[in-house]
């Protein structure tokens, strides 16, 4: 019976399905150290989210055959080391789709009309007398989004800024998408195109040797003085101490960021201390319905690739 290794512990009727079809172990990589090696040297796949599998873990995996995320990120992963070595490595992209844009759209409403600022204004009781302009936020409605990595979550965020706000949606991707276009009437922009026109930008990337670092100082002084960023992507994409000192200097207006260069984030981190910026803690795809359908999503691919099968969501190098 194959082996699946899991470094996290999957909720009971994933691990019970897991069992099912192969020999279950479970421990932690830190924690547990030793004995996560110990197991590695036998196990068919590997189950779980975060780990950096890179070529000197995976000289200790003789006989891995497949890698399954838990996550649609796969920046933990070193594809190439995996390739070579004839692993196949797995995602969950599809079903946390609409709960991304959820969080995306959310965080876009947060940002602008300032919330989470304005709730601490009046659980501090500093609500004495009705708000002055200074207090005010900003319009989501009619204005213009730009989108910066147009996969299937940018569509879906695309989809609700066009129809239920109706937004004027730009997109950059490194390849146009015309059927999205029609579908939805976006339009495809240059990046420092989109960048100068758009009210709000949103970047949605992944994190590959092509985009990190992509959105650094020059990009943030191609937008608007009152152009509202917003990262649901990776940390890395972003330079944060470009991001940091853009919104100190008044380069852009505001910022909302899901995700950091290290995480978890480090309590002295500027950004964390600024009202005009929105922080969550990489939650987005946090709800316990999609939750539990990635940790489903992950286990049927692990389980496929180590019966041999090929799993539904391959990363291909």
């Amino acid at each position: 019976m194959p082996v699946i290794l899991s470094y996290v512990e999957p909720p009971q009727d994933v691990l019970d399905y897991m069992k099912e079809h192969s020999e279950v172990r479970i421990a932690r990589p830190r924690k547990q150290k030793e004995l996560f090696y110990e197991y590695l040297k036998e196990a068919d796949g590997l189950y779980g989210s975060g780990l950096k599998v890179d070529a000197e873990l995976l000289e200790h995996a003789p006989n891995l055959k497949v890698v399954s995320n838990v996550s649609v990120g796969y920046d933990n992963l070193d594809i190439q080391a995996l390739t070579e070595k004839g692993i196949t490595a797995t995602h969950t992209p599809s079903v946390l789709i609409d709960t991304m844009g959820d969080t995306m759209i959310g965080m876009m409403i947060a940002t602008a009309r300032r919330m989470p600022e304005l709730d601490r204004y009046v659980k501090n009781g500093d609500w004495q007398k009705p708000l002055t302009p200074e207090m005010f936020g900003t319009d989501i409605h009619h204005k213009k989004l730009g989108i910066i990595g147009m996969g299937r979550i940018g569509e879906e965020v695309a989809r609700r800024a066009a129809i239920g706000f109706h937004m004027e949606v730009l997109y950059h991707n490194r390849s146009r998408k015309e059927a999205v276009e029609k579908e939805i009437g976006v339009r495809f922009a240059e990046l420092d195109d989109l960048l100068a026109q758009s009210d709000f930008v949103m970047v949605l990337t992944p994190l590959t040797d092509a985009t990190r670092g992509m959105i650094g100082a020059r990009e943030f002084q191609k937008m608007k003085k009152d152009a509202i960023f917003l990262n649901g992507g990776r940390g890395a994409v972003v330079v944060e101490e470009d991001l940091i000192e853009a919104l100190r200097a008044g380069t852009i207006k505001a910022a909302g960021v899901d995700v950091f260069e290290t995480e978890p984030v480090d309590p002295d981190n500027p950004l964390l201390h600024m009202d005009n910026v929105v922080t969550l803690p990489h939650h987005g795809t946090a709800t316990v319905e999609t939750r539990h359908a990635m940790f489903v999503d992950a286990a049927r691919q692990c389980v496929d690739g180590v019966h041999g099968k090929t799993p539904k969501h391959v990363i291909s190098n």
